[in-house]
């Protein structure tokens, strides 16, 4: 059977913009996508609407980027979308257990793709250069078998990253509830159940009482950040230090907005370092520089995770944030605490700047915080840091299904690989 093209097995939809006065931010109508800027690690996030929609997607359509920088991109429709002349919108033509198979084609050809893409500032895809992409002389059978391994391995990624994102929204709502709502002293005080174990009920006082803070549990301190934490200012770095062989270094790019660690993050670093620019895991790295003033970054705090090693380094962009040995905090009770809104407004509060903005040291040691008794710190710690640890995990996991996948797709597409040795492999490997 000889090869053929994409073309002749799938409907490749290009995107039209619809007219601007038809779009709004919040609806009404089809959620509008433009280009990349609304892709998510799997599907998108949509930021307008179209009652006008002149190019549609479907459900499980591949979306494809057709123009600018980020040419080649891709996501998977979750549900109908409005597409503008940014995006393509490609499915298989008789079989939707097939759209695996279509975007390994469409990936298979990527790079001869990008090579040939036109345009005079930013490349540019036609319709007619996907349609040519070549489609590979595999009995269907052989098709559905290949989809069905890439599938499974792309659900197991997705599914992956959304346990993440479950484990820490339970642990940041946890955080909330005890020690920014004060829930459990709440119930107590007006006589209610507090919908905890005994031994964790026992935990938190049953009166709250006045403080410069406002109104907080009985027992529990007030106290200058500075009297808890050592803050110190990463590695001035020279960009000819930058080595993919280098010591790894996290920077604003490890931190997300809103908090947490961003993996794929980090930079190597070669050049000269002194001890005090060395993170450790476990360290909490603060995010110190945002162009800008939305303070959608600055402020916000991560952990360094263990999988680069015993020793790190971080940009002068960060702050390394230490607790000291007076401290009766934890790194997660501090990260936590940091990422909330309440705390995150009064510590970028702090930020100052023209176009760049900057947080100094200061923000990090003169902002009041409620210091609650050493048991309830303990005990939030443990569950938030096993969350944390499962995270870690979950990440080393994705990152071998995902280097997997990218071993086997130009293996299976081109016919060098057959799916019954594929999948002896996967069996051996996960």
């Amino acid at each position: 059977m000889a090869g053929s093209s994409l073309a002749d097995y799938a409907d490749i939809v290009m995107g039209q913009s619809p007219p601007g006065e038809a779009c709004s931010s919040n609806g009404p109508g089809l959620p509008l996508l433009n280009g990349p800027t609304e892709y998510g690690p799997h599907h998108p996030t949509p930021a307008q609407y179209t009652t006008d929609a002149r190019k549609r997607a479907r459900p499980g359509d591949v979306l494809f980027c057709v123009r600018g920088s980020t040419t080649g991109r891709m996501n998977w429709a979750d549900r109908e979308y409005a597409i503008g002349r940014g995006v393509a919108a490609i499915r298989h033509k008789d079989r939707a257990d097939l759209q695996p198979f279509v975007r390994a084609v469409i990936e298979y050809g990527l790079p001869g793709l990008l090579a040939q893409a036109t345009g005079s500032t930013f490349p540019n895809v036609s319709a007619t250069q996907l349609a040519s992409l070549w489609w590979p002389p595999l009995e269907e059978a052989e098709q559905r078998a290949i989809a069905h391994i890439l599938g499974t391995l792309d659900d197991k990624i997705e599914l992956n990253r959304r346990m993440s994102e479950t484990l820490e929204a339970m642990a940041r709502a946890l955080f909330k509830s005890w020690f920014v709502d004060f829930d459990p002293v709440r119930a107590k005080a007006e006589g209610r159940d507090p919908g905890l174990p005994q031994p964790l009920a026992d935990l938190f006082p049953a009166r709250l009482v006045d403080s410069e803070l406002g109104e907080i549990p009985e027992g529990w301190e007030v106290k200058p950040l500075s009297d808890c934490v050592d803050v110190t200012r990463g590695l001035s770095y020279k960009g000819s230090g930058l080595s993919d062989a280098g010591v790894p270094m996290h920077n604003l790019n490890s931190i997300y907005e809103g908090g947490g660690y961003k993996h794929d993050g980090i930079k190597r670093y070669d050049g000269d370092y002194k001890s005090h620019h060395v993170a450790q895991p476990g360290d909490l790295i603060v995010a110190n520089t945002e162009q800008g003033h939305d303070r959608l970054l600055i402020g916000y705090a991560a952990i360094v995770p263990g999988r680069f090693g015993p020793e790190n380094l971080f940009s002068h962009h960060i702050y390394r944030v230490r607790l000291n040995k007076a401290s009766k905090l934890t790194s997660d009770h501090l990260c936590h605490l940091l990422n909330t809104r309440v705390m995150h407004d009064i510590v970028s509060g702090y930020a100052n700047g023209t176009t760049v903005n900057m947080l100094p040291i200061d923000g990090l040691q003169s902002p009041l915080i409620v210091v609650p008794p050493e048991r309830a710190i303990a005990t939030f710690s443990s569950i938030a840091k096993a969350a944390r640890m499962r995270r870690e995990e979950i990440v080393e996991e994705s990152r071998t299904l995902a280097a997997l996948r990218d071993a086997l797709l130009p293996k299976l597409v081109s016919g060098e690989l057959r799916v019954e040795d594929a999948e002896r492999f996967i069996g051996r490997t996960i």
